[in-house]
């Protein structure tokens, strides 16, 4: 579809004002302000290959500091627990610590649907480094609590000011790549994250003995401060959008939004509350969050079972953190390679059914075997199974939700309340079911099937929906500007919208 049957449209939309354009009329902005020459030849793929790797130096670096640090700071709890925090805090046994773990997540989820909301009218570089002065503030006011409560009140704050960032990012992203081109972007950003794990040991292991107290308190200290001040370099360094990157000429500037108007097909790119509604009643984003949780589950059980088998196999301290690094290191560059064949395949669900029989897999290794070195190499498929399914679902559903408004809505919905899971691993992985974790195992078996069986219906249900809509409508290329702007509001539900299966 040519850009400039549009054009006389998004001119009619036109503001006076000069005001900092809002992801909801970022395209308009730019479209008032070309040049009128709007029918200059299309890039080549070699051009759009080089304007991606533009975007992609200025952006995606950025964001994978910014949330492996964000991860690091809500993961550095179990970290403190063996460093001394469970005595310093009396907390009574595993229990104690399991609330302050769990406690974090309901406040996680409350807070992502008005985060992105936020994000649809406030700039990126003033909300994402706002939330990062907040939880880098909180990160350090953990290592000066002095009871059970104080705990509590602190995760509860974390998840507050953590919440937005995740499904932030998403967001942002699908505000600069195509549908078939940001999924591999969030398994890039997503990726350094894995390694938190050992990240956090070894920051652990190198501060034991720092001063006269318990040496937990500065794993809070230095990864607060470290956050606080990175939040100052990002922002300085975070872009907005597109239309007022300051690293992309003019020309590119029409050449990313052209990209993304026809990608988008006129949905509508308002806000208002039916759009929030849409997203809320919407079955399929339903299905993208018990997905998620039947992924999440294993994933936070993994800090768990994980350490109990390296000692098994008789290694211990910095000799253990190094044992858990190639799985970590293994889990990373599968969920990025996943990232890359998805996109270019256009596919989700064969990938996201792979990856969770390669992970049961796992599971069933880790339930029967009492060979220590067979458990091992098990947590390797079930490490580079369960990781690279979250941005793989996460991207998926992005890819199927139309409308700015009801997208923002939903990728905040499906994180949210599919990380809900990291509450419900807390309690799975029990000490009292020995060292080999039978029925743990099982039951991670059982949440990994699920959502097995729930990607293997989303994609043929996605298939054939498609296929109906071909049939008893006509194919999108087929549509008429006109057309497809009576149907702006409609999202995916437009007839001629086509979901990625």
């Amino acid at each position: 579809m040519r850009w400039a049957e549009t054009k006389e449209k998004l001119r009619q939309h036109g503001r006076d004002d000069e005001s900092q354009p809002s992801a909801g009329d970022h395209d308009l902005e730019v479209s008032v302000s070309m040049d009128e020459d709007t029918d200059a030849r299309p890039p080549t793929k070699k051009e759009t290959k080089r304007l991606l790797r533009k975007i992609d130096r200025n952006l995606i670096p950025l964001i994978c500091v910014l949330y492996l640090i964000s991860v690091l700071d809500r993961a550095n709890l179990g970290h403190a627990r063996r460093m001394g925090l469970g005595d310093d805090l009396h907390l009574v046994g595993k229990h104690d610590f399991n609330i302050a773990k769990s406690i974090f997540f309901p406040f996680f989820l409350i807070v992502q649907i008005p985060s992105n909301l936020l994000l649809q009218r406030v700039r990126p570089s003033l909300w994402i480094p706002s939330l990062m002065i907040g939880w880098s503030a909180v990160t350090i006011f953990l290592g000066l609590v002095k009871n059970l409560a104080g705990l509590l009140a602190l995760r509860c704050l974390l998840g507050i000011v953590e919440g937005g960032v995740f499904p932030g990012f998403v967001l942002y992203l699908t505000k600069w790549y195509q549908r078939d081109e940001y999924g591999y972007r969030i398994s890039l950003f997503y990726s350094p994250a894995i390694l938190s794990g050992s990240l956090n040991g070894f920051l652990g292991k190198a501060i034991t003995g720092i001063g006269d107290m318990y040496s937990w308190p500065w794993v809070f200290f230095i990864e607060g401060i470290v956050s606080l001040v990175v939040s100052g370099f990002a922002f300085l360094l975070m872009h907005d959008w597109p239309c007022t990157a300051k690293f992309l000429k003019p020309a590119e500037k029409q050449v990313v939004l052209r990209r993304l108007h026809d990608d988008a097909s006129h949905l509508s790119d308002r806000i208002d509350a039916k759009f929030v509604k849409q997203a809320l009643l919407d079955w399929k984003i339903w299905v993208h969050m018990a997905m998620t949780v039947g992924v999440t589950v294993p994933l936070y059980s993994m800090d768990e079972f994980l350490p109990v088998i390296i000692e098994d196999l008789g290694y211990h301290g910095n000799r253990e953190l190094l044992m858990a690094l190639p799985q970590q290191l293994a889990a990373a560059l599968a969920t990025i390679g996943v990232g890359i064949a998805a996109d270019r395949c256009r596919q989700r669900g064969v990938f996201t059914i792979g990856l969770c029989v390669t992970a049961m897999t796992g599971f069933v290794m880790l339930g029967v075997s009492e060979n220590h070195v067979v458990k091992y190499l098990a947590c390797f498929l079930v490490a580079m199974g369960i990781h690279p399914i979250v941005p793989q679902d996460v991207g998926w559903n992005a890819n199927n939700i139309g409308g700015s408004t009801k997208r923002a809505v939903g990728i905040a919905m499906h994180f949210g309340f599919g990380n809900l899971g990291g509450a419900v691993a807390a309690f799975v992985i029990r000490e009292d079911n020995a060292r080999r974790f039978i029925s743990g195992h099982g039951i991670l078996f059982l949440t990994t099937a699920v959502s097995c069986m729930l990607a293997t219906f989303m994609t043929w249900y996605l298939r054939r929906e498609n296929a109906r809509r071909d049939r008893v409508y006509k194919r999108r290329e087929l549509y008429t500007t006109e057309e497809m702007l009576a149907e702006s509001d409609l999202g995916d539900e437009a007839t001629f919208f086509r979901y990625y299966f």
